[in-house]
């Protein structure tokens, strides 16, 4: 039996009031009905396909401005609109962090249910593009074609891309020609290579059949200028692979760190592979106030440098450290808020689950010369136990910068349970935060809200909130 073709609705003069979560923005048909729109920006007029319709609300697409919003400006990048990364290039800069605002502000009080909260204007990046110290592309025999190539069947097309994965189309890599979201030579580097092996033969992966030879570059650097790249290889053949990787060597002298890995796994994640050194060194090192910091190609770091700096010296602003403090820092990562922290206490303890990272962290104090710092590798909500508090002695401050999904609700019960003096939440996501904050309202009070925006462009915003202890 045939399916039944289901009725497109189409959605008139739909005004969007505001920004909503991943980038997309909210508006309200005339019966009220929430519209969940891609493809516009808060102030426009549009039109709307809707492609899903729940009791509650409907998901559709802009398709027809008919009053541009004040906000909007003309992205900058030709992927725009296709590439998924920079979702917020069309509206202007002074109004991604209006927005940005806002959203953190909605989830304290919708989720959190603080109200009357004096929250700081957000910290904007001095850069809005240009700022990222990492970025990692596919090579793929699968390029996404525009719907233009699709519909000359005349023409052959060229079907090898380095870029980044089509959102929601995991075997669709578009080939990316100019990416503003590093310094260069990072385009540069990317477009070498990729002219290098399609004017030699190489084969580019096919993600469907998990077959070829080029299948990943990533590119790694410093605020000195210096980059690291690392290139993955389905299977080696020494003769193309030295000859792929020396070409780049010989090009760029900004490279002080050229790696490879062999790679036959079903996926890309370099965590449980060799890397291997073709030349220079296998790190390259990053400097924040006094201190250094090793960055290996496995390493976690803040990837917008300049801006960690501001977040690390609200962090520690916040903490309000006079010297004789015993701080823990949850979810330490490689140690970098933990030793930033560090000359103002009298002894700083990191928990951090992955073994990497503890091991980077140690590194790291030692080279800075750090000897407060203890680092423990445990799942958060495991390793705090009685003996361990008495162990490492009872903190007068915690400092938590968890990942997406927020803390435990275990760790949340044992902060509540030792009850320092001071928290300071960090959060690169202010609706789990809020959900969190909620439930240590009873013992704590908020006395600083700091919104920092880590990534213009983009929907992703870090807050900061500083929490006192009710007596």
């Amino acid at each position: 039996m045939a399916r039944k073709k289901r009725k497109e609705i189409f959605l008139e003069n739909i005004e969007v009031l505001r920004a909503g979560a991943k980038g997309i923005s909210i508006g309200k048909t005339d019966e009220g009905k929430t519209v969940l729109i891609q493809d516009a920006v808060p102030g426009d007029l549009v039109n709307v396909s809707v492609f899903k319709k729940k009791s509650s609300y409907m998901e559709g697409k802009a398709v027809e401005i008919l009053r541009p919003s004040p906000h909007r400006v003309t992205p900058r990048c030709i992927h725009f609109g296709v590439c998924g990364g920079c979702k917020w290039q069309n509206l202007s800069y002074d109004a991604q962090l209006k927005f940005k605002q806002d959203e953190v502000e909605n989830n304290l009080l919708r989720i959190g249910k603080f109200e009357n909260l004096e929250i700081t204007p957000i910290l904007g990046s001095p850069e809005e593009y240009y700022y990222r110290n990492k970025l990692e592309f596919t090579f793929s025999n699968s390029r996404w074609l525009t719907l233009d190539e699709i519909r000359n069947t005349d023409e052959t097309y060229d079907r090898n891309a380095l870029g980044f994965h089509i959102p929601g189309q995991w075997s669709k890599v578009l080939d990316i020609k100019e990416c503003h979201l590093q310094k260069e030579p990072m385009n540069a580097i990317r477009l070498e290579a990729r002219r290098f092996a399609n004017e030699n033969g190489y084969d580019f992966f096919d993600l469907r059949n998990q077959d070829g030879f080029l299948r990943t570059l990533m590119i790694r650097s410093n605020q000195k200028g210096e980059f690291m790249v690392l290139v993955q290889f389905f299977r080696e053949e020494t003769e193309k692979r030295e000859a792929f990787l020396e070409n780049l060597k010989s090009k760029f002298p900004e490279i002080v760190s050229l790696l490879y890995a062999i790679n036959p796994k079903g996926n890309d994640s370099i965590y449980d592979l060799d890397i291997q050194t073709y030349s220079g060194q296998d790190f390259i090192m990053e400097e924040m106030e006094d201190l250094q910091f090793k960055i290996g190609p496995k390493s976690f770091y803040q990837t917008n440098p300049a801006q960690a700096y501001e977040l690390y010296k609200i962090t520690r602003d916040f903490a309000g450290l006079k010297g004789d403090e015993t701080v823990y820092d949850l979810y330490t990562g490689t140690g970098t808020i933990a030793q930033f922290v560090s000359k103002k206490a009298k002894k700083v303890v990191g928990v951090e689950a992955v073994q990497e990272a503890i091991d980077a962290a140690n590194e790291n104090a030692l080279r800075n010369g750090i000897d407060n710092c203890t680092f423990y590798c445990g799942d958060m909500k495991d390793i705090f136990t009685d003996e361990f508090i008495t162990q490492n002695g009872h903190p007068d401050v915690i400092i938590t910068d968890p990942p997406r999904d927020g803390m435990h609700k275990n760790v949340v019960e044992t902060i509540l349970k030792i009850h320092p003096e001071r928290v300071v939440y960090v959060s690169c996501n202010s609706a789990t935060q809020a959900r969190d904050l909620e439930l240590m309202k009873s013992h704590y009070e908020i006395k600083k809200v700091q919104p920092v925006d880590m990534f213009p462009q983009t929907h992703h915003v870090e807050n900061v909130v500083l929490l006192e202890r009710i007596h």
